[in-house]
């Protein structure tokens, strides 16, 4: 088994044979295979429990937040989630540790933290997570 796992894809060219009724001869294809991670290699994760009176603010500051993560240049993806009635969570992916650093020490995590005494039961649970597979389309 190899260190990413019993899948991971070759390094080099490959050039699969592709048989199609009605044409004679081989037609070859040539797709580049790369084993290199995509921009999400690093991650964060943050669940936030909202106080049950506050969980619609929660909702809102969260969509709110979207511009302002849109605006980040090194953050890959964001979203901002609901788990359920008052339990939140954002993912968000980066490049490299720099992204990441960034986005914790840019707008949204600043203003979170600011309301959060307000706005949550505890401080949100924030975890730095390796993404090991990542399909993007």
């Amino acid at each position: 088994m190899s260190p990413r796992g019993p899948f991971r894809p070759p390094q080099t060219v490959v050039e699969p044979r592709v048989r199609i009724p009605g044409v004679t001869g081989i037609l070859r294809l040539a797709a580049l295979v790369s084993t290199e991670m995509s921009d999400s290699e690093y991650a964060l994760q943050a669940r936030l429990e909202a106080k049950p009176e506050k969980a619609d603010e929660v909702a809102e500051f969260l969509e709110g937040a979207l511009p302002a993560a849109e605006a980040e240049e090194q953050t890959t993806t964001w979203f901002a989630l609901r788990l359920d009635e008052t339990t939140f969570g954002i993912f968000d992916t980066f490049p490299d540790e720099a992204g990441r650093q960034a986005h914790l020490d840019g707008e949204i995590a600043a203003e979170l933290l600011d309301r959060a005494d307000e706005l949550l039961v505890e401080d949100p649970q924030i975890d730095e997570i390796e993404v090991l597979a990542a399909k993007h389309s």
